[in-house]
């Protein structure tokens, strides 16, 4: 209550002995500085090298699966989770503003220096500068007799400028202010630390407020002079000035000098191989001893050949971590895994993932968006560190998915002929979706009158795939005027549509078919077996013959039937029936085993004939023989041979009368009168 403050100035000695005050701070409160001086903590501080053999293999997961498994995104993570690899602590604010860590200050505190007073005598209240330091309050003992407490103070980093090497992991952004027109952005980032700035504008990426930038810089820095690290965010554009859309500044030094290890942060296990190879420059041994050391404990003893070890009174076996845990190829010996897991329980920061708040000059107190990364902070006396972790945006697979269109059944006959048949001109249409400009369709079967339909006909779509996420990368122009493509994220699917072709009016639509490649469902060997509850119910039946949905990435190719479906009052009902095989070839495999469009060449893989039509399927419009055959005398056959025979007839009884010799002789001609009527009679005699 009676403390005075502290005030400390900054004096620039200037020639004539001429000793301005730069700048001042005065400190009013010094109730957060008291402490106990029997209580030694760690204060930060660095020890000796440490080498690895780095080893190479090839995953099956990336970094970005364990991204994904953190922040709980199961589609995404792919099998990650059930190999019983790390996963990170995703922070939802900076790391300095986690209060397990108190705001990194644990070894100095920064106070701003301010001008004072201006030459008219009045406060000024610019900042000029920053002040970093420490202060430990406590009392002394009354007798002198008494030995002073101990040193507070030890352990100090080296008063010289060090030099670090400092990776920057920019992992996505996530809502940034929109800069452009279209209510979106062209975001890329820009960094400086010192007077060294990362451009990376050539990598920016267009029309999107939730980039995923997946960027890694490494800088050298030389600390405390270039302690601030700027993020900036900025929006490209083609013809003005590119737009800040915001910025976060992470001071270096006190991440470097925090006891809370928050240089490198821990990962769960110790691995010497694979996606979560150890990247810090000491072992974990190394650094539990240095916490010891700091802290003042004995040294950490080990026992049963590094499975058991006792620091700071306790004992700590393997067991107790790893008894539940899955043990993978990729960790190192028990000796340095076990030490690992005793650092984790000292509250050091864990291996994370920040997110900082973006901040524009203009409107200093509003975000502007906010930025998933990390940092990472090794001084280059120690050594180098382990190799940095490959961030890199997922890149899509080239795939393609052939479908062989083999015969419809059960087609609704949606026409009637002029002969009062019903009947179909069947052909299918499909595509998958967020690639509409690919539509493909078969030729026509014309007059199906049973709702059969033949086409052994070949749809070959091309698609980018990313096999972690299991979804298909699409990029297009959302508007003809648009100067980037825009990236779009959609599932794999096939939608199949059958249609009734008219030449003179629209084409009547008959039903559709929608299948997901990532959960197949399984079709039906035979068109009988085939209906509209094989959609539907999945997981229903007995356990033997249990219907389930498979990828069509792990069964390449499927033939059988598929019910198309059409709605017709509310209801969903049977449209017909298709006949197909499904194959998902990688980009190798197609130039192996070429396949062409329709029945085109390359005609392989399978070669597909003309189908076997029946002789009913023609277009009467450019077949008239055939349109005679089967439409007209097939239907009025009866009649056209009773007109036929009846002109017969008459032209045998008209020939017959023509050819007869005869001659008139005379003509009589009487009239009689009858009931006051007269009545003309007239006789045409013949001779033979």
């Amino acid at each position: 209550m009676y403390t005075p403050p502290i005030v400390v100035k900054v004096i620039d000695h200037r020639p004539f002995g001429r000793k301005p005050v730069v700048g001042q701070c005065t400190i009013s409160c010094l109730e957060e500085f008291r402490c106990d001086p029997y209580v030694i903590v760690s204060e930060g501080a660095r020890a000796s090298k440490s080498e690895f053999q780095f080893l190479k293999e090839k995953e099956t997961v990336d970094w970005w699966s364990k991204f994904y498994a953190s922040v709980g995104d199961q589609e995404r993570c792919g099998p990650y989770t059930s190999k019983g690899y790390d996963t990170l602590k995703v922070y939802d604010c900076e790391l300095e503003n986690v209060d397990d860590f108190k705001g990194l200050t644990d070894f100095c505190n920064t106070f701003k220096l301010q001008r004072g007073k201006n030459e008219n005598g009045d406060e000024d209240p610019t900042v000029v500068g920053e002040f970093k330091g420490a202060f430990k309050v406590y009392p002394l003992p009354d007798d002198p007799s008494v030995a002073a407490p101990p040193r507070q103070f030890r352990e100090l980093p080296e008063s010289g400028p060090q030099e670090c090497l400092v990776r920057i992991y920019v992992v996505r952004a996530i809502d940034l202010q929109p800069k452009d027109n279209n209510g979106r952005c062209d975001p890329y980032i820009k960094i400086s630390v010192g007077r060294n700035t990362v451009d990376d504008r050539d990598n920016y990426l267009p029309n999107t407020l939730n980039p995923v930038f997946g960027r890694m810089f490494e800088k050298t820095c030389f600390l405390p002079q270039d302690k601030d690290l700027k993020i900036a965010v900025y929006d490209y554009d083609l013809l003005t000035r590119d737009e800040k859309v915001g910025e976060t500044v992470i001071d270096l030094e006190n991440r470097f000098l925090s006891r809370y290890n928050s240089y490198c942060g821990l990962p769960q296990t110790y691995c010497i191989s694979g996606i979560n190879q150890w990247r810090d420059q000491l072992k974990p041994s190394q650094i539990l001893e240095n916490l010891a050391r700091l802290k003042g404990l004995s040294k950490p003893r080990m026992e049963d050949n590094g499975t058991s070890l006792t620091f700071n009174g306790k004992d700590y076996t393997l067991a107790q971590f790893e008894n539940n845990t899955e043990i993978h190829q990729h960790l190192g010996p028990p000796r340095e895994r076990l030490c690992l897991h005793v650092l984790r329980t000292q509250g050091l920061v864990p291996e994370h993932v920040e997110t900082r708040t973006l901040y524009s000059s203009f409107q200093p107190n509003l975000s502007q968006g906010r930025l998933q990364m990390w940092v990472d902070v090794f001084p280059k006396s120690i050594g180098l560190p382990g190799p940095p972790f490959d961030i890199t945006p997922r890149k899509p697979k080239k795939f393609f998915l052939r479908a062989v269109i083999w015969n419809t059944t059960d087609v609704t006959l949606d026409e009637t002929s002029i002969t009062g048949e019903n009947m179909s001109d069947i052909y299918v249409k499909g595509w998958m979706p967020g690639m509409e400009e690919d539509k493909q369709k078969t030729d026509v079967h014309y007059r199906s009158l049973d709702g059969d339909g033949n086409f052994n006909w070949r749809f070959v779509f091309g698609f980018d795939y990313l096999p972690a996420e299991q979804l298909c990368l699409v990029s297009k122009k959302e508007h003809f005027w648009s100067l980037d493509n825009t990236e779009f994220r959609i599932p794999p699917k096939l939608l199949l549509q059958i249609w009734d072709n008219d030449k003179f009016s629209l084409d009547d639509y008959l039903g559709m078919l929608e299948l997901d490649l990532r959960k197949l469902v399984p079709p039906a060997k035979t068109p009988e077996k085939c209906s509209l509850d094989m959609m539907d119910n999945l997981e229903i039946g007995t356990p033997d013959k249990l219907m389930t949905a498979k990828s069509l990435f792990a069964q390449q190719s499927v033939r059988g039937w598929w019910p198309c479906s059409i709605e017709q009052d509310g209801k969903r009902v049977l449209g017909g029936k298709v006949e197909m095989t499904l194959e998902i070839v990688s980009e190798a495999e197609a130039d192996e085993r070429p396949a062409g469009k329709g029945r085109d060449e390359p005609n392989m893989n399978p070669k597909l004939d003309f189908p076997n039509r029946p002789e009913t399927s023609f277009f009467w419009f450019t077949n008239p023989c055939k349109t005679m055959k089967f439409i007209i005398w097939r239907r009025f056959k009866w009649v056209f041979i009773g007109l036929i025979i009846l002109i017969i007839v008459v032209l045998f009884i008209a020939i017959l009368l023509y050819s007869l010799p005869v001659r008139a002789n005379y003509i009589t001609w009487k009239y009689m009168s009858f009931n006051n009527h007269t009545i003309c009679f007239f006789f045409w005699s013949f001779y033979p």
